[in-house]
């Protein structure tokens, strides 16, 4: 009887003992500032949103060939070239056009009453046209090279690359005539540069 009574007891301590210690376990406390570190902080998952995922058309992967052209199009020298184009062009349309509108094109200045042949205005206004075509390619040149060196070595593109190459540009095609000329050459394409980067951007 004695036993069975102690057996009992035994069992009832043993019943009672978790839940006389489930109340003493006490859960970790919530920690909010890790939350927020793996949502927004620096622990959050980079996830690369790729156009497939999002609803576009998946952009495929850029071949050697791709990159390799990508660098040639933004090195100096093709962009010195594009410009030199492109102020050859400019330069003989805006020629032509000068030539255009100018009374005394194909006249002689020896025989100024003699009455300049279609043929003489033409090759008038071809002379013009290639002059002002080799003027504005060298320009375009030089501004788009110093332009490009210029962003290249201070790793920054604003508004003062366009200044400070507009002043080498103005200042090396003005030195030809003097000091004072470079001078003004450097000031007036530097203000230039500085009010068409401030109209465009």
């Amino acid at each position: 009887m004695a036993a069975s009574m102690g057996e009992a007891g035994a069992a009832a301590s043993d019943l009672q003992s978790p839940a006389s210690a489930a109340p003493g376990m006490e859960s970790p406390p919530i920690q909010y500032s890790l939350i927020l570190e793996h949502l927004i902080g620096d622990k959050r998952a980079v996830k690369e949103l790729s156009p497939g995922i999002m609803g576009g058309l998946p952009m495929p992967m850029k071949s050697d060939e791709q990159k390799m052209i990508e660098r040639g199009m933004e090195s100096c020298a093709f962009k010195a070239v594009l410009a030199c184009v492109g102020g050859f062009v400019l330069g003989g349309a805006f020629g032509v056009f000068t030539a255009g509108i100018d009374t005394n094109v194909g006249f002689d200045p020896k025989d100024p009453l003699k009455t300049p042949s279609a043929r003489e205005v033409l090759k008038d206004m071809g002379q013009r046209g290639m002059s002002y075509a080799k003027n504005f390619a060298v320009i375009g040149a030089m501004f788009s090279c110093t332009e490009c060196v210029i962003e290249s070595h201070r790793g920054v593109t604003d508004w003062k690359n366009a200044v400070y190459s507009g002043c080498v540009t103005g200042g090396a095609i003005g030195f030809r005539a003097g000091l004072k000329a470079g001078v003004l050459g450097c000031g007036g394409f530097a203000a230039f540069s500085a009010a068409i980067e401030y109209y465009l951007r």
